[in-house]
């Protein structure tokens, strides 16, 4: 925890840009100024005024909602920030560009922190540079705290926790199924995607993140019997029918694998974890998994010639900053679908989870997704075994976070798996 007694529980940092003013607006309508100390942060004094008067304006409970002013290149304006508050709640990216100055004044501050990012290359800096050094000052910076990669992560961790406590044994196997949903993406989301492409074309560490399924465990621990993400049409060998490889896979999948390893392998260190994306049965299914696949490769393709990526971000990319509208974030919704088989002391078993929300994925959902990881942050209502370091939703957060959102009408369900399903 922070080195003084703290002014503000969260400040949500980037609080103008599109995703931290969902998230801003979320915080003050969940929650009122006598149970939760709120601030909103960023580098431009008129724009964060304006937004404390909406946010203000929006509610009953916030007659004033208190802004800190910082840069996010100023190191210094970044540690009196940290200093000043519980956990720092960031949507300020891409974090690979703007993103590590902030984690290094809440590990010197030992200030708790949670973000958005799916920059795999990121992480795994972070992970090198800060992780020890965040164990000493008890400074649990949480990474994925957004759609990457909270339902996947949690609903790994509901499926293994069902099938420990019923069946004495946890899941060999994870299946991660994004089984429907509607949304958008906004400028900032695929500004941190051009990044991460960027850094794959001219850093070796950045391409060997990508290219390692356990890039992100512990030093010393980076190899293991998963081969990593689907790349081609499958027939699914838990559920039945075709799937196509999943865009977040690999974020998700090494996200899930250092939970894993954080928690000591309590899913045991032969433990393999997929996401896909299921297509149906039959010929169509399998067209439908072909066209996906093809589809994500030419668009991985494409995004890895440095032209073409520019060609990209500068003429169909929406600019940073742009996303949905409050509307548009409201009417989306998603659905993830975790299945785990393993064997226990009466035989196999298959344990399967519900992950989901009637709102955008990206923006609705990802704004209370996160909100709820920095109120459980700043209240300490995680089951984790650390203090600090870099660490994942599961590992730093754990159950609480889902138990939360299921008080704010996610569907966060888990249960053993019907015979005639299987």
């Amino acid at each position: 925890m922070s080195d003084t007694d703290p002014t503000h529980d969260v400040v949500v940092w980037g609080a103008t840009g599109v995703a931290g003013r969902f998230t801003a607006e979320y915080l003050t309508e969940r929650y009122g100024p006598d149970e939760f100390a709120l601030a909103i942060g960023g580098r431009d004094r008129e724009k964060l005024d304006a937004l404390a008067a909406d946010l203000a304006g929006r509610s009953d409970a916030w007659n004033d909602v208190p802004v800190v002013v910082g840069d996010a290149t100023d190191a210094e304006s970044l540690r009196a920030m940290a200093r000043e508050t519980r956990v720092v709640c960031t949507t300020v990216g891409p974090y690979t560009r703007l993103g590590t100055p902030l984690v290094e004044a809440c590990v010197e501050t030992g200030t708790d922190y949670c973000d958005l990012t799916g920059e795999v290359n990121w992480v795994r800096e972070t992970v090198d540079r800060f992780h020890e050094a965040a164990v000493e000052r008890d400074a649990r910076i949480v990474h994925g705290c957004g759609f990457d990669s909270v339902p996947a992560d949690i609903g790994t961790l509901l499926v293994q926790s069902f099938a420990r406590e019923t069946h004495g044994a946890p899941c060999e196997t994870v299946r991660i199924y994004l089984d429907g949903g509607s949304g958008s993406v906004s400028g900032g989301t695929l500004a941190s995607f051009g990044e991460l492409f960027d850094a794959a074309a001219t850093d070796p560490l950045a391409r060997e993140a990508l290219r390692n399924p356990y890039s992100l465990a512990p030093r010393g621990e980076r190899s293991g019997v998963d081969p990593g993400e689907q790349r081609w049409p499958r027939r699914d060998a838990l559920r039945g029918g075709w799937t196509a490889p999943s865009p977040m896979a690999p974020v998700n999948e090494r996200v899930v694998r250092r939970s894993n390893a954080l928690l000591g392998y309590p899913w045991g260190r032969e433990f393999r974890c997929t996401e896909v994306v299921p297509t149906g049965d039959g010929p169509a299914g399998a067209a439908t998994a072909g066209l996906v696949a093809g589809g994500l490769g030419l668009f991985t393709a494409a995004m890895s010639v440095g032209p073409v990526r520019s060609a990209f971000e500068r003429y169909v990319f929406p600019d940073p900053g742009e996303g949905p509208t409050r509307e548009e974030a409201e009417a989306g919704s998603f659905r993830i679908g975790v299945l785990g088989r393993g064997t226990g002391a009466d035989g196999p078993f298959t344990v399967e989870a519900e992950f989901g929300a009637d709102r955008d994925p990206g923006y609705g959902a990802t704004a209370r997704m996160l909100g709820e990881s920095a109120v459980c942050l700043a209240r300490d209502d995680v089951d984790s075994p650390f203090d600090g370091g870099v660490l994942t939703p599961a590992s730093g957060i754990g159950l609480p976070l889902a138990e939360r959102l299921r008080e704010i009408g996610f569907t966060a369900s888990v249960g053993e798996r019907a015979e005639s399903e299987r």
